[in-house]
């Protein structure tokens, strides 16, 4: 009898700057392969299926596609979206909300312009219509956005109680538009109104971004001939079927983070950490205490918004290997949140860039900010992609953008073309090159993978800029090296926050210590993280030597720690948690509430195990959905009594907790 061949689990990561692959042998559960290539957002599936091939090419035996069992993603690409403010089109339909509810939802002061709109309806506390849905203004609110959103978010007061009014919502949106729809109660069971709005809202936003995703994986799998489950990992480090995520892609944030926490205690062997990822575009910092990572029960913030997406306790900050360099006015450098090719990078991949950063070290007029900066098309992509949505200025500057680099001085001649160039970068339609931490690595001889001739002439022109006269080689240099020094202070202030469970103030003390300075007037000075901590990522090995010197820290690199969240990613579970309520209103009447159910019982014994059935029910067919085998649930209960009750009569509350876990 020939013995089972061996099956393999693939983990993808898509970052802003590289998709990773990493193959894991199911049964030694050992990494056997690693492989990056760079991420081509004008199609993602090219960057997929060269990291996977480069993967399976790294393994002597060769790798059969009918080997593989799973592939599994982890992405940043929905954290990205929210922190750089990229997204589609929406239109939000609030149910039932007054104009304060409406305000507190903080979507007219994140999204500035965006369709939004109050209608009749809603319910109370007990899941009771309190008012009738105003359908005609339900339609004339649909056909006024119709035409200008690729989404929509709805929302209505107490639907977590009676879900109603938002259904019908959407079967009149799909009914007149064929547009996604996303009901907030589909993504929370949270009471809180305005929140859940914001929430659906960013899902909305979303979910052409996550579905083209799933979409690439797909088409690279095929492109390689591999039949199996596509997973992709949630905020919180489960796997959930690609399909079952594209409707509710806000769960995917913090998704990269998550992964790679998993696969940095499957590296790295410790269960008490704090993690430091850095990529291309955001640095994400969380702990693992004992074994476990925190979960932050108020829901993810991202980008300064606090959604109601269960998902890992971490934070997520603008400080990547790729984040845009800037002169301040005052002369100091500024390392900025948003993300953009870096110079090395580009003249790496377009050696004429090289001619076009001597061309601007030749212009004897010098001191230009916008020379060293480059516009192109996202790679991969074969041409501009228009739309009815861009303004007429926008139209015409993206249809001179190329796919090879373009100088930046050349398009933006005036405030309205830079501005509408800004405009786009937003939008995800162009990218924009300069000088980024990366290159400073380059020039500084720390980092080697792109070109150093290009970093170095871009750092020629930064200090240039900053001195108003050409540079020697020793103030290029310095000029690399503060921004260095820079990205590893804030990489520091980051690390101190999470191990302090606060934010630091940004007085001397805190600077003198992210800066490396032992000592501040006559005082000896330091705070450093009491557990190691393991940094994963592309660029942490040329930052965080320096960082465990200015913090007197333990910094582990783990063995494939540049490709963590691909790891992460085969080597998760699947997880749902659902939650049902009984309330008791002191006259003898037990109302069940949640996971579908709206039930009233004159028995506390009948609601309490018709909850209980419900939530574990509920779970197993969550979990189920998204991919499980053999699952197995456990539920919990928490109970409140009305003061000097007796027994289960006199129960004034109870709240079920099932959780529902099993493999891919």
């Amino acid at each position: 009898m020939n013995p089972a061949p061996p099956q393999y689990l693939i983990g993808v990561d898509t970052g802003g700057t590289y998709t990773d692959a990493a193959i894991i042998e199911a049964a030694g559960q050992r990494v056997i392969a690693t492989a990056k290539s760079i991420t081509t957002k004008g199609d993602l599936s090219i960057g997929v299926a060269d990291a996977i091939t480069r993967a399976m090419a790294g393994l002597p035996q060769g790798l059969h596609p009918q080997d593989i069992a799973l592939v599994s993603v982890s992405t940043t690409l929905a954290t990205n979206a929210v922190v750089e403010g990229h997204g589609s089109a929406v239109g939000v339909l609030l149910v039932g909300f007054d104009a304060s509810m409406a305000e507190r939802t903080g979507i007219a002061k994140a999204f500035p312009g965006m369709a939004l709109a109050r209608i009749a309806g809603g319910h109370d506390h007990n899941g009771e219509q309190a008012q009738a849905l105003d359908l005609d203004a339900l339609d004339e609110a649909i056909e006024q956005m119709a035409p200008h959103v690729d989404a929509f978010a709805v929302a209505a007061a107490f639907a977590v109680r009676n879900p109603a009014h938002e259904q019908l919502v959407r079967s009149r949106i799909v009914e007149k538009t064929g547009k996604p729809v996303t009901l907030s109660t589909e993504l929370s069971s949270s009471l809180d109104a305005p929140r859940r709005a914001l929430t659906a809202t960013l899902n909305a936003r979303l979910i052409s971004r996550v579905t083209h995703l799933i979409e690439a994986v797909q088409s690279a799998m095929a492109r390689l001939h591999i039949a199996c489950p596509l997973m992709i990992v949630k905020g919180d480090g489960t796997l959930a079927l690609a399909h079952s995520v594209a409707k509710r892609p806000i769960e995917t944030v913090l998704s990269g983070p998550a992964a790679s926490l998993v696969g940095a205690r499957w590296l790295s062997g410790l269960d008490n950490f704090i993690l430091s990822d850095m990529g291309g575009t955001t640095t994400d910092v969380g702990a693992l205490i004992d074994g476990l990572p925190r979960v932050n029960l108020e829901g993810a913030e991202v980008g300064g918004w606090r959604t109601m997406v269960r998902a890992i306790d971490v934070r997520t900050i603008g400080l990547g290997g790729d984040s845009e360099v800037l002169l301040a006015a005052n002369g100091r450098l500024e390392v900025r949140p948003q993300r953009i090719v870096p110079v090395s990078l580009l003249a790496a991949r377009y050696p004429q860039t090289l001619d076009l950063l001597q061309a601007d070290l030749a212009d004897v007029e010098g001191g230009n900010s916008m020379q060293g900066r480059f516009v192109l098309l996202p790679f991969g992509a074969k041409g501009p992609r228009l739309s009815d949505e861009l303004s007429a200025r926008e139209s015409e500057l993206l249809a001179q953008v190329r796919p090879e680099p373009t100088p930046l001085r050349t398009l933006a001649t005036t405030m309205n073309a830079t501005r509408a160039i800004h405009s786009l970068q937003r939008k995800g339609l162009i990218q924009v090159a300069g000088f980024t931490p990366s290159d400073a690595g380059h020039v500084l001889g720390l980092q080697d993978n792109w070109s150093r001739e290009g970093a170095v002439m871009a750092a020629q022109l930064g200090c240039r800029l900053r001195e108003m006269k050409f540079p020697t080689p020793e103030r290029t240099e310095q000029y690399a090296r503060d921004v260095w020094s820079e990205t590893v202070r804030l990489s520091a202030r980051a690390i101190l926050d999470t191990a302090l469970g606060f934010s630091l103030p940004d007085d001397r003390i805190s600077q003198a210590v992210c800066s490396g300075e032992a000592t501040l007037g006559l005082a000896r000075i330091s705070i450093k993280p009491a557990v190691p901590v393991v940094a994963v990522g592309g660029p942490v090995k040329v930052f965080y030597g320096e960082l465990a010197r200015r913090l007197d820290c333990e910094v582990v690199f783990p063995p494939h720690g540049d490709v963590a969240n691909a790891v992460g990613a085969a080597t998760g579970v699947v997880a749902a948690t659902v939650q049902v309520e009984v309330h008791g209103d002191g006259s003898g009447v037990f109302r069940v509430m949640g996971a579908g159910l709206s039930q009233s019982f004159g028995l506390a014994a009948h609601a309490l195990q018709a909850a209980e059935q419900g939530a574990s029910a509920a779970a197993l067919a969550a979990v189920q959905a998204m991919g499980a085998s053999a699952p197995e649930v456990e539920v919990s209960v928490e109970k409140k009594y009305f003061p000097q009750a007796k027994d289960e009569r006199g129960l004034m509350q109870a709240v079920f907790t099932a959780k529902a876990v099993g493999r891919p």
